[in-house]
């Protein structure tokens, strides 16, 4: 078997790769999935949360171009991926907080997104008057921010890309890269080798692990995030943006009739561990309450709530682009939470790299992996 790229991992970031490269009209490609089905990784299991509100450029540009583009792909298509434009609301409490946001706010507006609020305490309880506001001393909103189903948009890139002669190999685990020379010459799989020049390493979480197989170490680390889905809800309106609390990073959003509930415990530890531990539930009704008392009359079942992994890198940006050392492997990795997110963009990054040598619609160059060893450190403060 031959294939003039292998995507390594089939989940929404692999699947978007995958479609750019096809619109490109690259589609001899192979995508190795080793789960039975795609999206049993961190896509399925995400939050969905699709937002602009960042403090780096490359991230507000990478989110604006997504953004538009689940907007525009699911009015082109006709298919439903459910981006909904109910906004995100950053809640502040200390004056801190607000100058940051307002400092983010410029910084949005220097890279085409206008559309961002700030809002005064008065502003914010008009969108949640069911908030305890005593603390509250203004935020930011941006409408066109909002959720995505991760499961529908990463079968869309999916199934787009097979129409267009994209391979999907499910169940199947990539056990080598074969390096000759400096250069990708091939991949070893369970289903057998498959020669090409082009491999890029879509593994989620097991990024490190993947990246290894061709000798290349990246600093990419799992870390559990726990979701807790409340039963179906109504004292809260069923249109809401996603709310978070500036305070302590609690943050929540509707899910049908009922609300998912996030907050990134500080003492998370570092792992491939995805079993979910009840006792969190407690922790995050406790700040839950704190903030919107009314949440004290939901009920949670905990075998609706669930955990993934954050692919983690030190500066909480990814890693896009060719890896050190091996030419024709190419990194899409460490999205430190928002993979979902920023997956449009991220396929045509990678996509622009392999087919047009490089990216002219975005400067991915600061995505490079090489910027940890040179000490070139991006910082991301806008971290959910």
């Amino acid at each position: 078997m031959t294939a003039d790229v292998v995507i390594i991992g089939g989940g929404i970031v692999g699947s978007s790769v995958a479609y750019h490269l096809a619109e490109a009209g690259c589609t001899n490609v192979l995508i190795v999935e080793r789960e039975a089905h795609q999206g049993l990784g961190s896509t399925g299991k995400s939050a969905g949360g699709v937002r602009a509100q960042f403090a780096t450029d490359i991230n507000i540009r990478m989110s604006v171009y997504s953004i538009n583009f689940f907007k525009q792909f699911q009015e082109e298509t006709g298919l439903d991926v459910g981006y909904r434009p109910h906004g995100y609301l950053f809640v502040a409490t200390e004056q801190r907080h607000l100058d940051y946001l307002s400092a983010n706010r410029a910084k949005q507006q220097a890279c085409g997104l206008n559309n961002v609020e700030m809002l005064a305490p008065e502003d914010i309880l008009k969108i949640l008057p069911q908030m305890r506001a005593d603390d509250v001393v203004g935020g930011s909103f941006c409408q066109t921010d909002g959720f995505v189903d991760p499961y529908s948009m990463m079968t869309a890139f999916a199934s787009r890309a097979r129409d267009r002669g994209v391979k999907l190999w499910l169940g199947t685990e990539v056990t080598g890269i074969d390096v000759n020379s400096g250069r990708v010459s091939g991949v070893m799989t369970s289903r057998g080798h498959v020669a090409t020049s082009v491999v890029v390493n879509a593994g989620g979480p097991w990024a490190g692990v993947v990246a290894r197989l061709a000798g290349v170490e990246i600093p990419v680390t799992p870390l559990r995030r726990q979701l807790v889905h409340t039963q179906p809800f109504d004292l809260l309106p069923a249109r809401l943006p996603m709310v978070i609390d500036m305070t302590n990073g609690f943050h929540f959003r509707p899910e049908g009739p009922g609300f998912l509930l996030a907050w990134p415990d500080e003492h998370e530890t570092t792992g491939f561990n995805t079993k979910f531990d009840p006792e969190f539930i407690e922790k995050i009704l406790t700040r839950a309450v704190d903030r919107v008392p009314c949440f004290a009359e939901a009920e949670v079942n905990p075998r609706r709530c669930w955990a993934g992994l954050y692919e983690v890198t030190p500066d909480h940006h990814a890693i896009i682009g060719p890896a050190p050392g091996v030419e024709g492997l190419f990194l899409a990795n460490g999205f430190s939470g928002h993979g979902v997110m920023h997956s449009p963009a991220t396929g045509r990054i990678v996509s622009e790299m392999i087919v047009d040598g490089a990216c002219n619609s975005f400067d991915a160059s600061v995505l490079r992996a090489e910027r940890f060893a040179e000490g070139n450190l991006l910082e991301e403060t806008a971290v959910l």
